[in-house]
C-alpha cells in the first residue's frame, strides 16, 4: 500500500476517495484543472499507482512466457501493455510496461504491487531474474504530453491506447482515426517519490486531480483495472484486445480461451459509453445498475463530470443488450437517463469464418 501523496499539503488540496485514496481528487477547480490537463498544461499526481521492478537477462524472456502480450526484443524506452490471466482467460493483472535496457517497470494500480511482486517471485524458479516492490521509493506523474523538462534519463510510460498493436484487433465500432482515445495521449512518468514535489515544480505546469484524470480516461474509452474490471472480465469485453493481447504469440496461461472466444465465440459482456443526463446536477456512483426496460442489464464501471460533454459513464452490460436501446442508471432512489454509445460490438468475437464485421486487425 502506498502512503498519502506529500502534494495534499498543496493549497486547495482534497483528498480523493476509492481507488484515488491518498492523492488529491482536485485542488480548487476541478473543470479548469481538467481543461489545463487536456491542453498539456498540467500534471496530475499518480503516487498511489504501484510500481514493480524486474531486472536480469531473462526479464523480458520470462515475462513473455508469463502474459498475454511479446515482449521478447522489448526496446529500452518502448512502452508496452500487457496481462497476467487465469487459466479461464480472466484478468489478474493489467500491468503497464517500460523497460530502461536493464531493468523491466511495471506500473499497476495502488495495493496491487505487493501481491504481483509475491507471484512473479513464485514463478521466477532458476531463471537470472530479480523483482522488487518499490512502490514506496519510486512514484507515478501522469500527462497528457512529452515532459522534456524532465531529462533524458527519465523512465516514461507511453499509453499505447487506442492504437492496434502489431498482433492485436480492434472490437471497437468506430474506424481508428475517429477513435476518442486519439483525443487523449498519455504518459506515465516514473519519479523519485522524496522528489515528487520538487519534479512537479521543475515542470512550470499547473497541478490537476484524479477527477480530471478520470474524466479524460472515461471520455477516451479507456478502460483501467479495478474499475471496468472483476473477477470475470476477459480481455475481449474492454477491447484491451487492441493494445494488451497479442493472438500471434507463444503459449501462455489463459491463451487457450482468448482464442477460442476471439476466433469461435463472443464475450458475454461488452463495454459501453453512456451519456448521462445531466438535470440532476448529481452523479451516480460506480456499480449503479444499468437498466432496460426496467430489467437490469449491466453495471457502471466509472463515472464522470467532462468538462465538454458533461457527466459520463462507462459500463459493461450484457452483450445481449440492443445497441441501440434506451437505458438507464438506477442508484437508490435517483433515476439517470442514459444514451449508449457502442464500444465493445455486440457481434464482437467468432472471427473464423465471417467475411466482414466490425472487427479490425491492424492496417
Amino acid at each position: 500500500m502506498t502512503t498519502p501523496s506529500p502534494l495534499l499539503a498543496r493549497p486547495g488540496a482534497v483528498e480523493g476517495g476509492g481507488a484515488d485514496a491518498d492523492v488529491a481528487s482536485h485542488y480548487g477547480d476541478p473543470f479548469r484543472e481538467q481543461r489545463l490537463l487536456a491542453d498539456g498544461q498540467a500534471v496530475v499526481d499518480l503516487s498511489h499507482r504501484g510500481v514493480v521492478t524486474v531486472a536480469g537477462p531473462d526479464r523480458l524472456s520470462w515475462l513473455n512466457t508469463l502474459s498475454s502480450q511479446l515482449l521478447l526484443g522489448l526496446e529500452p524506452g518502448r512502452s508496452s501493455e500487457t496481462l497476467l490471466l487465469t487459466v479461464q482467460g480472466r484478468i489478474e493483472y493489467s500491468i503497464h510496461v517500460v523497460d530502461d535496457g536493464a531493468t523491466a517497470w511495471l506500473v499497476t494500480e495502488g495495493g496491487e504491487a505487493a501481491p504481483l511482486a509475491a507471484w512473479l517471485e513464485r514463478m521466477k524458479f532458476m531463471l537470472r531474474v530479480e523483482i522488487a516492490d518499490v512502490t514506496e521509493r519510486w512514484a507515478v506523474l501522469g500527462a497528457t504530453r512529452a515532459l522534456p523538462e524532465l531529462g533524458d534519463d527519465v523512465v516514461v510510460w507511453q499509453d499505447p491506447w487506442p492504437s492496434i498493436g502489431v498482433g492485436g484487433y480492434a472490437y471497437s465500432t468506430v474506424e481508428d482515426g475517429n477513435h476518442p482515445g486519439r483525443e487523449r495521449p498519455w504518459f506515465e512518468y516514473l519519479v523519485p517519490r522524496e522528489a515528487l514535489g520538487d519534479v512537479v515544480d521543475r515542470t512550470g505546469l499547473a497541478l490537476a486531480g484524479s477527477l480530471a484524470a478520470e474524466a479524460l480516461r472515461i471520455a477516451a474509452w479507456r478502460p483501467r483495472a479495478g474499475s471496468e474490471t472483476d473477477e470475470k472480465t476477459i480481455p475481449h469485453e474492454l477491447d484491451l484486445m487492441r493494445t494488451a493481447v497479442h493472438l500471434a504469440k507463444g503459449c501462455y496461461k489463459g491463451q487457450e480461451t482468448i482464442a477460442r472466444v476471439h476466433n469461435l465465440g463472443h464475450p458475454p459482456r461488452r463495454l459501453t459509453f453512456l451519456h448521462l443526463d445531466g438535470s440532476q446536477h448529481t452523479l451516480p456512483q460506480a456499480g449503479s445498475a444499468v437498466l432496460s426496460e426496467g430489467r437490469t442489464v449491466g453495471r457502471v464501471t466509472s463515472v464522470g463530470h467532462h468538462y465538454e460533454m458533461g457527466p459520463i459513464a462507462l459500463a459493461v452490460l450484457k452483450r445481449s443488450v440492443d445497441a441501440t436501446a434506451d437505458l438507464v442508471v438506477q442508484d437508490g432512489e435517483d433515476v439517470y437517463a442514459a444514451g449508449q454509445e457502442v464500444i465493445v460490438a455486440p457481434d464482437a468475437g467468432q472471427v473464423v469464418g465471417r467475411a466482414s464485421g466490425f472487427l479490425r486487425s491492424p492496417r
